[in-house]
């Protein structure tokens, strides 16, 4: 057996690309750094001159504002890093709540664009063109406008069995009382049990061709652990319901008319582009493949399910992605129609404490934060799910 060869030395020469590459890189990021610094004290030097205060001491000042649509306790005698926190948790929940929503929606308009249904197809047609071609700061403000204008007042708002109450209020519906946190740790654990159970059936069908059932028995295993949850919580039966008084409704949650316009522009908006996206991607699958299909015998849906969404997810995800990122950024809209996200928040800490850098630059850094962490779950997705090629 011949001997293993010598390692190779690195030769720094300058007739070397790969020195002369990391030589580039170094000066580059030179000089990236050097602007950086010099467009910090630039500002820093401008604004002691002027006499204007910065740094980030200010954010463990009083705020001295109320935020009227909160996720934790917030007075206003708590600090403007409290307040940034509220809007940045507003901002997340606008975010997780329109991702998942829009995500649904558009795999439906998308998939429906291939109905055997004339008119399903029509309509699916028809709701992308529109809404995808209207500015989503105007159809902000049309959702907004009908919150607040052509719904009832809230002394006589629509009821649906006295449980479901929509008004110029909001939208209210009931809620546990006690034992949400348990059986929300459940739903999670049968969501992972759920995913667990249809990777499992994914690589049995691909290993010896036999299917089993990927709905029902996924909703079953979060059911189930749901009530894990709920048995784990002591069983509790109390419901916070809401009630129609004289002025008002009272009880239950309640989301504001500001949340549902936001969430619903940015969903329907978004869900446009989702629709197209993924019309593209069952496209991009030759027709060859549906033919195999329907030579094996699957249905429709199976053949949808098990064979052409599979493939499309490769061409899916990455536009998928986009959108994603667009519905987060596009939350900033939410000051239109005054819903207290970040913006909004830290606007009003401008005008109180006179830090504007220091406010959009903490902007900045929370939209740069979730727009990371989405692109870095999608491609760890991305690589979860990309068809391995033998």
């Amino acid at each position: 057996m011949s001997a293993a060869p010598p390692p190779k030395k690195r030769t720094w020469s300058l007739n070397s690309r790969a020195t002369r590459g990391l030589i580039f890189q170094a000066i580059a990021l030179l000089l990236i750094a050097a602007g950086v610094w010099f467009l910090a004290h630039n500002t820093q030097e401008n604004m002691r001159v002027r006499g204007i205060q910065s740094g980030f001491d200010f954010l463990g000042a009083a705020a001295g504002f109320d935020i009227g649509e909160t996720l934790v306790p917030y007075s206003p005698s708590e600090s403007y890093g409290k307040a940034i926190w509220v809007g940045v948790l507003n901002t997340l929940k606008v975010a997780a709540i329109g991702i998942v929503l829009t995500t649904l929606l558009g795999v439906l308009l998308g998939v429906g664009r291939f109905s055997r249904n004339a008119l399903v197809r029509g309509l699916c047609y028809g709701y992308v063109e529109v809404f995808r071609n209207v500015p989503i700061l105007l159809q902000l403000l049309m959702w907004y406008l009908v919150f607040i204008e052509l719904l009832p007042p809230s002394n006589e708002a629509w009821n649906l069995g006295h449980l479901f109450y929509l008004s110029k209020g909001g939208f209210s519906f009931p809620f546990p009382s006690a034992g949400v946190g348990q059986v929300l740790a459940g739903v999670g654990v049968g969501l992972v049990a759920a995913w667990l159970w249809r990777q499992g059936v994914q690589k049995r069908f691909e290993r010896t061709g036999q299917n089993a059932d990927r709905v029902w028995a996924p909703i079953a295993l979060i059911a189930v652990f749901a009530l894990v949850g709920w048995l784990v919580a002591g069983m509790p039966r109390e419901w916070n319901i809401p009630e129609q008084l004289a002025f008002m409704v009272d009880g239950g949650v309640s989301a504001t008319p500001e949340f549902m316009a936001i969430l619903i522009g940015l969903v329907i908006y978004t869900s446009a582009f989702v629709a197209e996206v993924v019309r593209g991607g069952i496209q991009s699958v030759s027709r060859g493949q549906d033919e195999a299909a329907a030579a094996l015998g699957l249905n429709p849906k199976q053949k949808m399910n098990l064979v052409i969404l599979p493939q499309a997810m490769r061409v899916i995800i990455p536009p998928l992605t986009n959108q994603y990122l667009n519905l987060t950024k596009n939350s900033s809209l939410a000051v239109a129609v005054g819903y207290p996200d970040v913006v909004s928040i830290a606007n009003t800490t401008i005008n109180q404490s006179g830090r504007a850098v220091e406010c959009i630059a903490i902007i900045m850094l929370v939209y740069l934060t979730t727009s990371l962490s989405t692109s870095a779950f999608m491609n760890w997705y991305n690589q979860r799910v990309a068809i391995q090629e033998r």
